[in-house]
This record gives C-alpha cells, structure tokens and sequence, in this order.
C-alpha cells in the first residue's frame, strides 16, 4: 500500500469512553474485534473495526529474561553490591530513548535502569555523592547523550554527561518541585508543581532562566494558567505541551511561551481525561496522552481532536495498570521486528510505561496495513 492509500485516523464521535472501552473489551473476550489470528499467533490491533488498524500491541516486559526474549541473566546490582530481592522493574515513571538504549525512572531503586536493545541488558545507574538520586520521576536525553532527571526527593533537576558522570543540577533546595524536564536545541524545560510553572532555562548556561510559562497576565487567566504541571513534551515545531493533570487538559504554548490552545477536560468521554499524566508527540504532530485513571492512552491530531486509543484494562497480555508515562520512538522498530504481523508495517515504536502490574513496559507499534 502506497502513501496515498494509506487509511488515515479518524475523528472519533463523542461517546462514553468507558462504555466504548467496555465494548471493545467484550468483543475481544468473545474473540472477535481486535485480533486476527494465524496458526500460531494472534495479534491484536487499534482501534476496534470497522476503522482499519492503526496500532499492533508487540510485547511488554518488567525482567530482563523477558527484555532478552527468555535468555534469564543477572539484572542490575545495587551501589553497594547487592543484587535486588527480584530481578525485575520495580516501580517506573519516567522513560527516554537514546542510543538504543531505554532509561527508565525506578523509584524504589532511586537510580535509572538502563535497557540496552544492542546487547539485550539491564543495569542500575544509581550515583553516590553529589549526584544522588533520591525519587527520579522523570527523564530526557538530549541528541548529544546528555541526561536530564527531575528528582522530586532532591527537588532538582540532576544533569549527567554522555559518559553518565554527574556535571550539575538546576534549582536549589526549597526553590521548585520539578516532575519532568524536556530539552531542545538550546533550551531545558522544568515542570514545577510548587509554582505551577514551566521554567525555561538557557542551554548553553543551565543557570539563566529566560523566563517562565504561562507567561504574564497568561499565569492568572483560567484559560491559559497552569494548575499542576506534570509532564512535558515538545513538538516539531517547538511549540510546549504541559500535562495539566490538576486541570484535567494539557495545555500548548508556542516558543515564545504563550497560550495556543487546551486540550481535553474533566470527563470520560473521548477526548477528556481523569487524571492525564505522561504525553508524546509524533513527527506527524499528533498527541499521545496517558490516562492514569481510565488506564488508556488517547492519541489526538495538531488541532487537539480525539483520533482514536488503545491499551483497554483487563485485557490480558495489555493490562495497564497506572500509565505513567508514553514516548515515541523511531529508531528501534528493527528490535521489535519479530512481533509484528505479517501484513502490517510499524513506522514507529510507542512505549507505555506503567507504575502497578507485571507489565511495566508495554511496546505498541503504529503503522498500517500493507
């Protein structure tokens, strides 16, 4: 199938999503719907018919025998030497991709669990020292391999070199509460809930702050204030998405740092959210946002309207409990070849991760039928 044919998304109608979701998920129990299945394998798609599929569940993981495909090895080691009482995931948040590798938030080990797609690994990266981290919630890298964790224990943001070395830290003791940090070309984005702001730091410096979103009279008007920030994202263009889960919406802010437009509200319809958390955005500019309540992730077009979602509660091998956090990836669709069926091409990877469960790592890939 060439360009020109491909189905495109759709809008969906305004509908209950929990009675939507309750369909889907009955249909698929009855076993129609979702699944088309060979001699071996079922695979299972998004959205439902009659709409063509859109997104293929590949594969979850939580231990590094299912990150190696099976091949049981030892995981990560504590700084002191100790192995953990299980060699799994314990409680993540925060994911970034970079140099196939997977950097995921752990809480409970306080550190960052590196999954290595090159040599099918995990290990622990936990400092010592002025580089601690005490509850890392979330992470990015930026194209140089720098790493950047907002730790809501030490209420900074932890930066890291390429050869994982701690180099500094913005924000003092008392000054923020920052759950998540993004990174352009030249500039670091800091979520701080304790001023229900984004900070806007200069790159090059990492101690001048250029200014804060929402900017000016934009901070007190209801429209385009922020409640309680916590999740960022950066379009193609620049332009800030800011995870408002206090205010049921995630709000756009072009580069300047005003006001564009809202997305979403309280509800459970398509397009609402109850608790929105962790947002990716596409090179097509469309929106993924995970819903910690309803336990979907809604995708929407650059005009904020509602296109279609995946990852439905109690269905089995796609069980999300407490999506945290959702990204976009794609530079390791080969990884995950082997899980894709045979009559659809994945262009990207969509990795969901989710605080409760056996499945802390989910892997979807998006694409269309051949």
């Amino acid at each position: 199938m060439n360009a020109s044919t491909r189905p495109s998304l759709k809008v969906l109608p305004s509908a209950g999503l929990r009675s939507v979701i309750g369909g889907a998920v009955l249909c698929l129990m009855a076993g129609c719907a979702t699944s088309s299945k060979t001699a071996k394998t079922a695979y299972e798609f998004f959205p439902p018919p009659p709409d063509e599929p859109r997104l293929q569940y590949l594969t979850s993981f939580h231990t590094e025998k299912e990150f190696r495909g099976g091949d049981d090895r030892s995981f990560m080691s504590y700084v002191t030497g100790q192995k953990p009482p299980t060699k799994e995931i314990s409680k993540p948040y925060g994911l970034a991709e970079h140099g196939h590798k997977f950097y995921i938030c752990d809480t409970d080990y306080g550190g960052l669990i590196v999954a290595d797609l090159q040599t099918r690994s995990m290990r622990l990266l936990a400092w010592q020292g002025p580089g601690r981290l005490n509850l890392p919630v979330n992470v990015a890298v930026d194209q140089d391999g720098i790493i950047y964790v907002a730790d809501s224990g030490r209420d900074q943001v932890m930066i890291y070199d390429k050869q994982e070395n701690y180099v500094g830290a913005l924000g003092k003791v008392g000054e923020m509460k920052p759950r998540d940090v993004a990174v352009s070309q030249d500039r670091i984005y800091v979520a701080d809930i304790q001023n229900r702001c984004v900070h806007v730091y200069d790159k090059a410096t990492r101690t001048n702050r250029l200014f804060d979103i929402p900017r000016g009279k934009e901070s007190t008007n209801l429209a385009s204030r922020l409640f309680m920030p916590t999740n960022l994202a950066l379009d193609s263009q620049g332009r800030l998405y800011v995870a408002d889960t206090g205010a049921f919406r995630v709000q756009v802010y072009d580069t300047d740092g005003h006001h564009l437009r809202s997305i979403g509200g309280m509800g459970d319809s398509p397009g609402q959210f109850a608790r929105v958390k962790g947002i990716a955005l596409d090179r097509a500019d469309r929106l993924y946002a995970a819903d910690a309540m309803s336990q979907v992730i809604q995708v929407f077009d650059e005009q904020g309207r509602v296109l279609t979602w995946f990852g439905e509660p109690g269905v089995d091998r796609r069980l999300q409990i407490l999506p945290a956090k959702v990204a976009v990836d794609y530079d390791d669709v080969g990884y995950f070849q082997k899980f894709v069926a045979p009559d659809f091409r994945v262009e990207y990877l969509v990795l969901v991760v989710n605080q409760m469960g056996a499945h802390k790592v989910s892997v979807y890939g998006f694409g269309h039928k051949k």
